[in-house]
């Protein structure tokens, strides 16, 4: 179970990466950045395809993140998030939260070994801050 310190550090980054942030409002990846907008977090949406997204500036990937950027979101497919973790971890990323159903053992057991700030068991970001569709 994830603690509460856990998620204070992981809230506690300047600055947001969401990967696999969408431009369908009805798809976790839209939600999850507009979630973030909704109660004042800076959020940079990390799509290689989209310029932007709600009205923010897109990100292709992982490495063009804002040094600012400590914590990430990944709302990606298990064997997307795979891939992309030894990015974030090379980035310089501190804290990752997988969404439910990006989660991946071997990305979780990678974060583990790395010392990175991990959140991957079930916990949703849109529970924890209180997301409206409003």
């Amino acid at each position: 179970m994830v603690g509460k310190e856990q998620i204070d550090r992981f809230l506690a980054s300047p600055a947001f990466g969401v990967v696999g942030a969408s431009a369908s409002r009805y798809k976790f990846g839209n939600k999850v950045l507009r979630c973030y907008l909704q109660k004042g977090y800076r959020a940079v949406p990390v799509n290689p395809v989209e310029k932007e997204i709600e009205g923010v500036p897109c990100v292709a990937g992982i490495p063009e993140l804002p040094p600012e950027v400590k914590s990430i979101s990944m709302i990606t497919p298990p064997a997307v998030t795979e891939q992309l973790v030894p990015l974030a971890i090379e980035k310089g990323i501190e804290n990752i939260w997988m969404q439910p159903g990006a989660e991946s053992p071997a990305a979780v057991k990678l974060c583990q070994e790395k010392g990175i700030n991990i959140i991957a068991d079930g916990t949703c970001l849109l529970v924890v801050l209180g997301y409206s569709e409003h």
